[in-house]
Parts: structure tokens; sequence; C-alpha cells
């Protein structure tokens, strides 16, 4: 449970949609709105049967599980908005504050250029936080590109329109898509082919601008440490001397804390859990009662991963119609459907170095209980 989106175990929203021309091994249709904002929508040709599939290896498994990607349909994600807003759930918050306060000196910390940096987010979702960045950016130079990425169409279409409404200075290039496919589509294609708002068109620079890369609202915690330095060297390889990440990292912290924001006392989060059994009731002629399991959420100190699980009740089966699968459950038997993983200020630095980077700066919540981190490409020596 993250504030943002991302790789295909972690990203919110719904599911790509059908395209029409190869790009990376997805197809790709390309929308062009206006003059100021494009969007390339790739993505898995059939969204249902990737939920078809993953549920099936899921509940036949040993032990049960479901990928958290899953949790965010319409009704997920109107249920994920109002768990930010939870008095135990301070990571949206404790992100927000650090923004408002350090925003000028994350933009400040980048290096300078004559075209200008970029600005690309993995995961935009509502691109709420990201208003922040745009507008300390747009102080220092003429004009922007912003290039999001998320599976969600509909979110990044919702959230370009209000930004370009409220900065005349921003383009907006939008990808949907997962974010391992979005940076390969970045990678393929002429970045500089569209004049950033406020930069003379003409023919393109010969070197691409320096970037800031945006992974916000903890979304690394939903992969294990191995796949997050894994993923981030994938981001590493495709990034240039002078562009920079900006990732939030959730911090180690109180058992109590850690249990209450992912299982807050009015019962949001457990209704957020269930929704993927409500999902699967919807999508896939399901025949789960959702009353037959309890949400539970326990923080497994020493490996720092707090876990979400539905636990059921009763001995009972279920079915699922649409695959012709019965599942049959044990009182006490868990689907295990997300991890959150939380790092200590050693592993951060330890993930960092893993995937190439080196730490460049850090900024924290008042509390500290968060943390926002720039990571720079480590040069060669760096990390002996």
């Amino acid at each position: 449970m993250t504030g943002a989106t991302g790789v295909t175990a972690v990203q919110r929203g719904a599911a790509g949609e059908a395209a029409s021309s190869a790009a990376g091994g997805h197809g790709a249709t390309t929308v062009h709105h206006d003059d100021r904002f494009t969007l390339a929508a790739l993505g898995p040709i059939s969204p249902a049967a990737s939920l078809a599939e993953e549920v099936r290896a899921g509940l036949t498994g040993m032990p049960k599980r479901l990928p958290c990607r899953f949790f965010y349909d319409d009704d997920g994600s109107l249920l994920f908005e109002e768990i930010c807003e939870l008095p135990e759930y301070y990571v949206t918050r404790a992100e927000h504050e650090i923004l408002v306060a350090h925003a000028a000196e994350i933009v400040a910390q980048l290096p300078s250029a004559e075209t200008g940096t970029e600005l690309v987010e993995l995961g935009s979702g509502s691109a709420v936080k990201t208003r922040l960045l745009i507008a300390a950016l747009l102080r220092r130079q003429p004009g922007l590109r912003y290039v999001p990425v998320d599976i969600s169409r509909s979110a990044i279409e919702e959230s370009a329109r209000a930004l370009l409404k409220a900065y005349p200075a921003l383009r907006v290039d939008a990808i949907a898509a997962e974010y391992e496919d979005g940076l390969r589509y970045l990678a393929n294609q002429d970045v500089l082919s569209a004049p950033v708002a406020g930069r003379a068109a003409g023919p393109a620079p010969p070197e691409a601008p320096p970037k800031l890369l945006l992974w916000l609202g903890s979304n690394v915690g939903n992969l294990t440490r191995a796949a997050a330095a894994a993923f981030l060297r994938g981001v590493r390889a495709r990034m240039g001397r002078d562009d920079r990440l900006l990732i939030g990292i959730d911090l180690r912290k109180d058992r109590a804390v850690l249990e209450a924001a992912y299982d807050d006392a009015r019962g949001v989060t457990a209704r957020f859990n269930k929704n993927l059994l409500r999902r699967i009731n919807r999508e896939l002629d399901g025949r789960f009662d959702l009353d037959a399991f309890a949400h539970r959420a326990i923080y497994h100190e020493e490996d720092g991963r707090v876990a979400m699980y539905l636990v059921s009740a009763y001995p009972h089966e279920a079915s699922i119609e649409a695959l012709g699968l019965r599942v049959p459950f044990v009182t006490g038997e868990a689907i295990h459907t997300e991890d959150s993983y939380k790092y200590s200020d050693a592993e951060i630095r330890a993930l960092a170095a893993a995937a190439g980077f080196a730490v460049e700066r850090r900024w924290f919540d008042t509390g500290r209980r968060f943390s926002e981190n720039l990571f720079r490409p480590a040069v060669q020596g760096e990390l002996a």
C-alpha cells in the first residue's frame, strides 16, 4: 500500500489498454490531444487475461497470494485516497511535508543546464505532490517537459489536464504503461522531438536535457530488497551522468506505528484489502464471501516488512467460475496480498550502491518517519 504506483508488482490503477502499433514488445497508441499534451498508451492486449492468469497462479500455489497491483480498480483507488487521510497512515502527509519544505532545495541540487531539466515520474497518479516540484522547476527555467508514467490512462489524462491548466509553460508527454515498459519506450523514442513550452521550436539539441526521475510514495517498499535493487539497476542503465532520481522511502519504526498504519481503527484498509476479492467476484465471476476473511497486517521486524493478509475465519470453499476453479480454505489459512518494506539509513545507502547509485542528499519530515532521497549515478570506482 503506497502513495503512488509502478513495477508489475507495485503499480496502482486500472490495467493498460489495448494498443495498435509495436513498441518495445507492446502495442502503442499515441493520442495527440493538443500541442502541449500527448499520450502513448502501452499495455497487454487483455487486462482481464492478466488478472485471470495471476489469480489462478496465486490461489493454486502454496502459500496463497494475490498481487497488490490488483488493489487499484476504481473502488480500490477511492479507498486508497480515503486511507491517505486516516490519522494512522502517516506516509502521504510525511512526504507532502518534506516536499512543501524542501522542493526548492531539491531542485537547486540538480545540475544546471541550458536546455532545462525534464521531469519523468514513475507512478504519477493524481500528481498532487508533483505540483510542488513542477512549480519549483518552473521558477528556475522558462518551460518544462513532464513525462508521467502510470498504468492508469484515465488518471494520467485527468491529472494532465489539471496540470496544463495550472502551468501554461508545461508540456505533458504521458505514457500509460507499467514502469519498465514505459522506461523502455522512452529510451526508444526521440525524446526531444517535441518542443518544450517556453523553448523555441527547431532542431533538437545534440544532447538530451538532464532529467529528474521521480519515484514517490514509497512504492519501492512493495518490492523485496533484491527486486528493488534489480529494478533500480534497470533505471540506472537508462540514466545519463547529469540525471537524478528522487525516491521516497519509508523508514523503519516502532511496530505499533507500522501495524496501525496498515490496519486502521475505522477498517478502511480492511475494505481496501478485501476489494481484491470483490474484484475477482465482479470480473471473474467469483464466489468469495468477504465475511469469511479477516484483514491482518503484521510487521516482521527481522526483515523490516509489513505484510498484509486475508485470513480465512473458518473452513470453506470459494469458486471462480470464469476459471473453473475451486479454492478450499482451512481455518487460519491466509492469502498474502502485499508486502511493504521499510528501510534504515544503512539499508538505503546499500540499496543505492547495489543499483549503481550514490546518495547525494536526503530530506526527512519533522518526525523522521519518511525520507526523500536524491540518487545520482555513481562514477567509476565510487562503489568499490
